[in-house]
């Protein structure tokens, strides 16, 4: 045999030698799974959220603490009373913004697979966003009080609903003049209470005030506070279905000058070291916490639930997101020591309104917009 014809044989038989090491180690790798990292995300979850949660869940941190437990989570967002009207097929959770709309979509939805009740892993107060001219004004007039640096206090909600209730405009307040963005009748925005857990908070709120500290327990309550309910929604014209556009548009100067938001929407601008302009956090001194309720559907949500309450890197995380996770004050107030200037830390001289059943809310809702019985 020549020289030629022995390398050529030599180099078929390399090769063929080669093949086989080569598939071994593919099929190496498929049995042990090669290198696999040992904390990837094994369970993957899917639910539907209120809008003010959304930068929390989207957060790279929250995202890689969350695949540290083994969980990827993905979220779509929905007005809270609109949760209750969407087919929940293939959800492992719902996670609307308060109690009420939770234990209606609990009751809708329960199986075999949800096997506990909803979970509260953290809340937050509504208050009253407001422009620093509209605020001093406000106090001006009675309807609110300030801070010694102007950044934070407030608003008399028994003040503000008389003011709603006789149709008082900006320019009947004294220190309006000089202000061209202080016109028409004075209002807060809200979202949508059809549709929007903070806005039938408002109500809530509006109405426990307005009927003598009584909280509406049914259709004769209702019927007592309609009227005003009516105009302090229909004043608004078209509203948003959730928190976090109105939010937006005043940080950015534009719409109303009072915005009614969660304390975690400011809360988290403070923290991430945003500047706030001439933002003012009025807090009304009869408010609702709003208690962010997680709905299990499945066992996987369940567990995500449970995470989210316990965990104390997500715990930490959702504070730097603003809210005030539940059962332990220090946490939130540690991480906000240095923005007292705006946060009420320990909601000093805020009185908890309760909050009705959510038939009786959304029956509230309804007739403030004007959809309900009349009668």
């Amino acid at each position: 045999m020549g020289f030629r014809e022995h390398a050529a044989r030599v180099r078929r038989i390399l090769g063929i030698v080669l093949a086989v090491l080569l598939l071994g180690g593919v099929a190496a790798v498929l049995l042990t799974g090669g290198d696999k990292d040992t904390g990837t995300a094994t369970k993957t979850v899917r639910g539907v959220i209120g809008s003010e949660k959304a930068e929390f869940f989207a957060d790279p941190q929250v995202v890689k603490a969350l695949a540290t437990k083994g969980f990827t989570v993905g979220t779509e967002t929905s007005g809270s009373w609109d949760m209750e009207e969407l087919p929940l097929d293939g959800y492992d959770f719902a996670f609307p913004s308060s109690k009420a709309p939770a234990d209606g979509l609990h009751a809708k939805t329960k199986n075999a697979k949800a096997t506990t009740a909803p979970l509260r892993p953290f809340y937050s107060p509504l208050v009253v966003v407001a422009h620093s001219a509209a605020a001093q004004v406000l106090a001006g007039n009675g309807l609110a009080t300030l801070g010694p640096r102007g950044t934070s206090g407030t608003l008399k909600m028994d003040a503000y609903l008389a003011a709603a209730r006789a149709d008082r405009t900006w320019q009947q307040l004294k220190g309006s003049a000089g202000h061209a963005e202080l016109s028409g009748t004075v209002f807060i925005t809200s979202t949508d209470p059809v549709a929007s857990n903070s806005g039938a908070l408002y109500l809530a709120a509006a109405s426990y005030v307005a009927d003598g500290g009584r909280v509406a327990n049914g259709k004769e309550a209702v019927t007592r506070t309609a009227p005003l309910l009516r105009k302090l929604v229909q004043v608004q014209g078209a509203q948003q279905s959730g928190s976090d556009a109105p939010f937006r548009d005043f940080i950015s100067g534009v719409g109303n000058p009072l915005v009614l938001v969660y304390e975690s929407q400011v809360a988290a601008q403070l923290l991430a070291g945003h500047p706030m302009g001439d933002l003012v956090v009025l807090y009304p001194d009869t408010t609702v916490n709003s208690d962010h309720t997680l709905v299990p559907l499945t066992e996987n949500g369940r567990a995500l639930g449970e995470l989210l309450a316990t965990d104390p890197e997500l715990r930490r995380l959702a504070v730097r997101h603003g809210f005030r996770p539940q059962g332990a004050a220090s946490e939130f107030t540690t991480a906000t020591q240095s923005h007292t200037a705006y946060l009420n830390q320990t909601l000093t001289g805020v009185r908890q309104a309760p909050v009705p059943t959510g038939k009786v809310l959304h029956e509230m809702a309804l007739r403030a917009r004007d959809q309900g019985d009349s009668a």
